[in-house]
């Protein structure tokens, strides 16, 4: 009997919830995540020879459990929330929300949707995660750092320091002054240990981007060569796409990160609106990547102002370019996985701003799609026509 197993998962616990192909429940329990929890629930799970362990949040919360299952050779799924929400909001109860209801929630999204990622535990992409995650932390507390040194500085100085401020130039400030009075010196004292603390992040960051520029390389992609990608924006698309041949198409792959505006006409009037949903993470790159562009004189910054001069605000046009930007790295991933499968000498190179699939040429087109539709097609992996 083919069975799936529904997981809420939490730090320290997960209830699971056993149903059989038709949705009739078999199982249900709630166990630790120690190893003496987690032993128990496999081995309630492996009572039953063919099974699919369906989880909710692989990428978050469950991703902990989700990664042991897997190494220990068990098949996860990875149920999104809005998913499983949607099927408990459906469901008699009144949408209340229990860990048994979450469990049994996730279990039926999961036999009722064919489709569902399923969660590999590659070794690379995972070090490729976490160090972008450490990458990012090192940002947030330079960031922080600089505005605390910066609120000391205005202090010291009539008008303060100036906005963007180095470890280097902030000491060579700090050694033109020499207070006499304790709140002085106190200052002074607290602006040189912030100035310390900066130096030794920034030492942090430049070690980190040094190590992900080679695991990046070393993985086989070109993404850096993009401009506004950098070794941490690389790492984290690496890491949080994974096996791009799960995106159907380039479309898919826009919805999946929230460039792809969301259809909200009624009637007669056509029209969409911005996609605050997708994944976050990549959105923000997106937009980094976006912004660099916009700074310097490239394909980018020519769509943007073409776009402007067809009417489009400030804001639509910087939309129309993320989604142009999407289609571009998804390009870019999908030609360096293809070659790394192949590995053959004749191997397709990877594109560039100028040559994806539609250009950045405005017109509404392709790339202005809205959210794709269901489909039921297998993927397509051929590469878009290069120009």
């Amino acid at each position: 009997m083919a069975v799936i197993i529904g997981m809420d998962p939490h730090k320290r616990s997960a209830t699971i919830e056993i149903i059989d192909d038709i949705g009739k429940v078999l199982a249900l329990g709630r166990y630790g995540t120690d190893k003496a929890g987690y032993a128990d629930m496999l081995r309630a799970g492996r009572r039953f020879t063919d099974r699919v362990w369906a989880i909710e949040g692989c990428n978050g919360i469950g991703r902990h459990i989700a990664h042991r299952l897997v190494h220990d050779g068990e098949t996860v799924l990875d149920v999104p929330a809005k998913l499983s929400a949607q099927v408990r909001v459906f469901a008699t109860g009144n949408g209340r929300k229990t860990d048994p209801v979450d469990a049994h929630s996730v279990a039926l999204a999961a036999l009722h949707s064919p489709n569902l990622h399923r969660v590999e535990a590659d070794s690379e992409l995972i070090v490729l995660g976490m160090l972008a995650d450490r990458r990012d932390g090192l940002g947030t507390a330079r960031t922080e750092t600089v505005n605390r040194l910066h609120r000391i500085l205005l202090d010291l100085f009539p008008g303060g320091a100036k906005k963007f401020l180095s470890a280097m130039q902030a000491r060579k400030l700090v050694a033109t002054i020499k207070p006499r009075d304790p709140v002085g010196k106190t200052r002074r004292r607290l602006a040189v240990e912030l100035i310390g603390e900066l130096e030794s992040i920034d030492r942090k960051i430049k070690a980190a981007d040094k190590e992900l520029q080679q695991l990046v390389t070393d993985r086989g992609s070109t993404l850096t060569d993009l401009h506004g990608i950098g070794p941490s924006s690389a790492a984290r698309l690496l890491a949080d796409t994974g096996d791009v041949h799960r995106f159907c198409n380039r479309d898919r792959f826009a919805s999946w990160n929230g460039t792809a505006p969301l259809d909200a006409s009624s009637g007669e009037q056509q029209r969409h609106r911005l996609s605050r949903a997708g994944n976050r993470r990549i959105n923000r790159v997106l937009h980094i990547m976006a912004v660099v562009q916009l700074r310097n004189p490239t394909p980018g910054r020519t769509y943007f102002d073409a776009r402007k001069a067809a009417g489009k605000t400030s804001m639509e046009a910087m939309r129309s370019l993320k989604r142009q930007l999407s289609n571009v790295v998804y390009t870019r991933i999908l030609a360096d996985q293809k070659r790394s499968e192949t590995a053959s000498p004749g191997g397709q190179s990877g594109t560039t701003l100028q040559s994806s699939a539609t250009g950045l040429t405005p017109h509404t087109g392709p790339s202005d799609k809205p959210h794709p539709g269901p489909t039921t097609t297998q993927p397509n992996h051929r590469l878009p026509a290069m120009s």
